[in-house]
């Protein structure tokens, strides 16, 4: 089922930041919501994970759908290794091993063990994206997941998103119509 957002509305104090928004995100497809910084894609996708409400206008779509995410922030538990932060949200069939597997997917095969407060910008990234490939769900949300990754390093990551995500709904908040290239993904823009 496409998601549908329907005359959305969002405000913060006297400052109105999604204005009568309508958009879908078409079921089992790749889109990549931009516009320019501060016009209310992370409201947006916010409101989708059901953290904020919508002060008008209605989301259909979502109900009962499981959810990952990759947030702005990296959101991992510092004095844990990244083994440990990936399979906080996995099925307890996950093991030690399959998350190591994912690891090497992404080139972070090197010191899974260590504590996640040890980490690069760069490998703290790539331990919240394998987290939301391994998590149970339907629909994949990633607030500008490519942050601290050079371009060869995204590259591979966005082969290894596409790869991970076949048939879900994907929503990337991204800056870079490249990024929506890569990913063969439909653009909706904000503003």
């Amino acid at each position: 089922m496409d998601i549908q957002l329907n005359h959305i509305s969002k405000r913060f104090g006297q400052n109105q930041v999604i204005s009568d928004f309508d958009t879908v995100f078409q079921d089992g497809q790749i889109s990549c919501l931009m516009g320019p910084s501060g016009i209310g894609k992370t409201t947006v996708i916010n409101m989708l994970m059901g953290l904020m409400k919508p002060d008008g206008g209605e989301i259909t779509g979502l109900k009962n759908r499981k959810i990952a995410a990759v947030f702005q922030e990296d959101r991992l538990i510092e004095h844990w290794n990244a083994v440990s932060n990936v399979k906080l949200v996995c099925d307890k069939t996950v093991t030690d091993e399959d998350v190591y597997r994912e690891f090497v997917q992404v080139g972070l095969e090197k010191n899974p063990n260590k504590p996640v407060s040890e980490f690069s910008g760069g490998m703290r990234r790539r331990v919240a994206i394998v987290r939301a490939m391994l998590a149970e769900s339907e629909l994949v949300i990633l607030d500008e997941p490519f942050k601290g990754l050079d371009e060869e390093l995204k590259s591979h990551v966005i082969e290894y998103i596409k790869e991970r995500t076949k048939g879900k709904t994907v929503i990337i908040v991204t800056h870079d119509k490249e990024d929506a290239k890569l990913f063969g993904a439909r653009l909706v823009t904000i503003g």
